[in-house]
């Protein structure tokens, strides 16, 4: 390709990009969710990228399909009003119902094991079991699914990222469990790093096998490529934590309860502190989108680097959409 065609490839890479930080309205805002997700609302005001909702996947329905026949198959349930073919439908909305229904499927493994975890009989050794190739329990069946279609499609490079991220969320999990032993409330410090554990860090790097891409290993440990995740992780982390608040009572490890603890604020306090906080997490995922270095890739490369970002992008308003809708949050 020639010097002017790869500049002309990057320019649209970009613009695609600049698209997805400045949605327009398509769509009105669902208001099912329970109210504690109504509290996030004035982000919609106050970010631009979070102003207007996501589209939805055309084919939303088809995917809900595939989640739940995935589901029966491996003995998980599928609970229609949680919805996580529509997270998975907005966030993929631009791509085909193959990578959203993927996606959906890991969505739907990852909140049973986070909910095992939180109020059932699931060990923290299941983990260990997962990263052996265990198939004990019905969760490490399911990841045994969902791992032999995933991970076909990568590179060694991309499996051993996963693993570490997944050993991540063993390490972030066994952390949270000693705190509630014994009484531990993290700092405010402390917590961001925490909660990017526990929420399935692997989740951002499922996103390339989803799209049948690879990332570049040295753009993923570029700076903004760091940052663009971390804050992507955040921004959702956060808002899951104002939207569960009452769901989760007695657990210290919510952004609320800690700003609440530390700061000395009351609740409705706490809950504008940590908007402000999601606020200017937004700002910083905008700023490292801007700052990738497609330049510094080939066309290909860095067309298939931007949708990966797209998606990134999109994830917040599309995870905002559905703390809105489901019935998780009730």
């Amino acid at each position: 390709m020639t010097t002017a065609g790869s500049t002309t490839v990057i320019a649209s890479v970009r613009s695609a990009l600049r698209s997805v930080l400045h949605w327009k309205p398509l769509l009105p805002l669902p208001r099912r969710g329970g109210s504690a997700a109504l509290a996030l609302l004035p982000l919609t005001e106050r970010v631009p990228a979070m102003a207007a909702p996501c589209r939805m996947h055309p084919a939303v329905y088809a995917i809900e399909a595939a989640v739940i026949d995935w589901a029966r198959r491996t003995g998980l349930r599928a609970d229609q009003g949680v919805g996580f073919h529509r997270m998975a439908g907005r966030a993929f909305a631009e791509f085909d119902a193959a990578a959203a229904a993927l996606f959906a499927q890991w969505l739907t493994w990852l909140f049973h094991l986070d909910d095992e975890l939180d109020e059932g009989p699931c060990p923290l050794e299941v983990f260990q079991g997962m990263l052996e190739g265990a198939c004990d329990h019905p969760l490490e069946a399911a990841f045994a699914d969902l791992w032999r279609v995933t991970s076909s499609r990568m590179s060694d490079e991309w499996r051993r990222r996963f693993a570490v991220s997944l050993q991540r969320q063993h390490y972030a999990c066994r952390t949270e469990a000693a705190n509630r032993v014994s009484g531990t409330i993290p700092t405010l410090a402390e917590y961001p790093s925490l909660r990017r554990g526990t929420v399935g860090p692997y989740l951002y790097d499922l996103v390339e096998p989803c799209l049948r891409v690879e990332v570049p290993a040295w753009v993923h440990r570029s700076q903004p490529w760091q940052e663009l995740v971390n804050s992507c992780s955040d921004i959702t982390a956060w808002c899951n934590d104002v939207a569960s608040r009452p769901k989760e009572r007695g657990d210290a490890h919510n952004l609320v309860v800690i700003a609440r603890h530390e700061l000395g604020l009351s609740e409705r306090e706490a809950v504008s502190w940590v908007l402000d906080r999601i606020a200017e997490r937004c700002r910083d995922m905008q700023q490292a989108a801007r700052q990738l270095p497609l330049d510094d890739l080939a066309p290909r490369t860095a067309r298939d680097v931007s949708k990966v970002a797209c998606a990134y992008l999109a994830a917040p308003r599309a995870h905002l959409d559905w703390l809105m809708e489901s019935s998780r949050y009730s």
